[in-house]
């Protein structure tokens, strides 16, 4: 079984569907409201869980009801916890998101996730040392995604640095991740450069391995040769909430059987996870990913025949 370490936030995503996002001093009406546990780092162990893998997670909460009811979530979905902080002077992370269109909106207030510490990360270098693959994102303090970043490249452990919110990074902090996994926007800001300019010569100029998300038209990577394209599945979207973080998930989950086919299954599982509200509910299982494949293979063999 491959074994996955997320270092990462964990939330309670506080959901507004709505028919369209309000502008500056609207009150609109909203549709439907709902509290989803979420999370980059949550979101993304979860993903990983439910693709089969075995999940262990690096992160704070605090001590109150939020706190309580997502440690229940995480060890449900059997995330291992024994690095997990609960902090009783400290609130847990909460997201606010709206929902419109199938796009979304959010603001995050860290609370207990900006207490996740390079110490936390030392402590379960053991953990890390047995990975197959390590996650880590930014919603956690800069010197601890350093310090993941840093003891994964000394044990020999690949790390995918999921480069959100968008900051730019130390060059050297790149070049420590086996792959870097922004979207258009946020490689912009990695790189301090236009966001407008051509993201194949950003791409290009990247001095780390990317894998590039763009939404439905799935996805864009670069090893040592010219950026190759991976196209989307097109399914139905209802909250596109989770899924670069069920994309970098099964990226780490497949990443073994090459990175063509890791990307490729990545999208898979993107486009899967838009089809309901909120970020972990419409994640999908191994088997939900190898019927989506299975049927787009046989599609693409019928459309060769001319059928």
């Amino acid at each position: 079984m491959t074994r996955i370490v997320v270092v990462g936030s964990i939330n309670m995503d506080l959901v507004t569907q709505a028919p369209r996002f309000a502008g500056p001093g609207e009150t609109l009406l909203g549709e439907r409201f709902l509290s989803v546990p979420g999370g980059k780092g949550a979101n993304q162990a979860v993903a990983a869980a439910r693709l089969g893998a075995e999940v262990a997670l690096i992160g704070a909460i605090g001590d109150d009801g939020f706190g309580q009811r997502l440690q229940r979530g995480l060890a449900d979905e059997g995330i291992a916890l024994d690095h997990l902080l609960t902090l009783h002077d400290a609130a847990s992370g909460t997201a606010s998101i709206t929902v419109a269109q199938g796009e979304n909106q959010i603001i995050v207030v860290p609370a207990a996730n900006a207490r996740v510490t390079p110490a936390q990360v030392e402590s379960a270098r053991s953990l890390i040392e047995r990975a197959d693959a390590v996650l880590v994102q930014m919603e956690i303090p800069l010197e601890t995604v350093e310090a993941t970043l840093r003891l994964g490249h000394r044990l020999g452990v690949p790390v995918i640095l999921n480069p959100a919110p968008a900051q730019k990074l130390p060059i050297d902090w790149l070049q420590l991740a086996r792959y870097v996994t922004p979207n258009q926007h946020e490689q912009a800001t990695l790189l301090d450069a236009d966001p407008h300019e051509d993201f194949r010569d950003l791409m290009r100029r990247a001095p780390c391995p990317v894998v590039l998300t763009r939404g439905s038209e799935g996805a864009w990577y670069r090893e040592q040769a010219e950026p190759i394209h991976q196209p989307g599945f097109k399914l139905a979207a209802v909250d596109s909430t989770g899924a670069g973080d069920t994309f970098n998930a099964a990226l780490a989950v497949f990443l073994h059987e090459g990175l063509p086919q890791a990307v490729r299954k990545a999208c898979a599982a993107a486009a899967l996870s838009v089809g309901k509200l909120g970020a972990q509910t419409g994640m999908p299982g191994r088997s939900e990913v190898d019927t989506l494949l299975a049927h787009s293979t046989d599609l693409d063999s019928r459309k060769r025949r001319g059928v």
